[in-house]
């Protein structure tokens, strides 16, 4: 197992302009990660590909892997073929940055657009660009995924549902311990059911309310009206130990990755989940 952190962490850093990518590559090295994760948050690899080689040459220098590429993505708007182009632009940056894992996104709809039944209509649609872009990811070696968030595409069934649909060996999930949540399913038996099918961990806390009225600035609701707040990773309701518990004993040996988005300072939020994930996970 290789531990490290998502620039989706730093995101306030690098929004803030108090770091640049360049930056975040470093700092996470500095901390002792493993490896880093890009996210195009507050930066575009894809409209400047000589800042990708930068990226690229940054993590080499600092002695860390980038693991992972993940960009957002809609295969559900009327840009379909022009979507699935776009998203195979994104490979050929994954390929730039070095990379062997790249998630994309696969949709976003309207809460009330997200039943099962609706789910199942448009499955074929989804499946079909997910084929096409793990197939042009191929010749590059590179595994494709869908994460588990959006609410769409977000439950435990539907993750597996999907990736049974495109039905190839690249495609796999990055599984979210946390994002279960978002659809009020237990993460614990939710990782259980799909860490088999991960090419890609991790790992976020939250805090979960219940609430008639809502409860504020930094809250937001689940797929059934309960309430969610980022937290440090291991200060959470989460029972983290269990869920890396299942993690450990399941033989994933991949990259495990820090995402922090609580209210906390950034990068002294994200020190402390990577510290308390490595404590956590030796002690198992």
């Amino acid at each position: 197992m290789k531990l490290g952190i998502s620039s989706y962490s730093l995101q306030g850093a690098i929004n803030s302009k108090r770091m640049t990518i360049l930056d975040v590559v470093q700092w996470v090295a500095d901390q002792g990660g493993e490896h880093i994760e890009i996210v195009p948050i507050g930066f575009d690899l894809a409209g400047d590909t000589q800042l990708a080689d930068a990226v690229r040459q940054k993590a080499e220098e600092a002695g860390i892997e980038i693991s992972n590429y993940a960009i957002g993505a809609n295969f559900l708007t009327d840009d379909y073929e022009n979507e699935i182009e776009r998203v195979k632009k994104e490979v050929d940056i994954a390929h730039r940055l070095g990379v062997k894992l790249m998630r994309h996104d696969v949709a976003w709809k309207a809460p009330n657009e997200i039943s099962i039944r609706d789910f199942e209509q448009d499955l074929p649609r989804m499946a079909e660009a997910c084929r096409q872009i793990a197939d042009y990811a191929a010749q590059f070696g590179i595994v494709t995924s869908v994460e588990n968030h959006g609410y769409y595409v977000q439950a435990s069934d539907r993750v597996q549902r999907l990736i049974h649909a495109v039905d190839k060996e690249n495609f796999k999930t990055t599984l979210d311990t946390g994002n279960f949540l978002c659809v009020d399913e237990d993460p614990v038996a939710a990782v259980k059911k799909n860490i088999s099918y991960a090419s890609m961990v991790h790992v976020k806390d939250f805090y979960r309310r219940t609430s008639p009225l809502g409860l504020g600035e930094g809250w937001f609701p689940s797929s059934s009206g309960n309430y969610l707040r980022g937290a440090i990773t291991g200060h959470g309701d989460i029972n983290l130990p269990e869920v890396l518990k299942v993690v450990k004993q399941s033989g994933y040996d991949g990259y495990i990755s820090i995402e922090f988005e609580g209210m906390e300072d950034c990068e002294r939020a994200a020190k402390i989940s990577l510290d308390n994930v490595r404590q956590i996970w030796e002690a198992l």
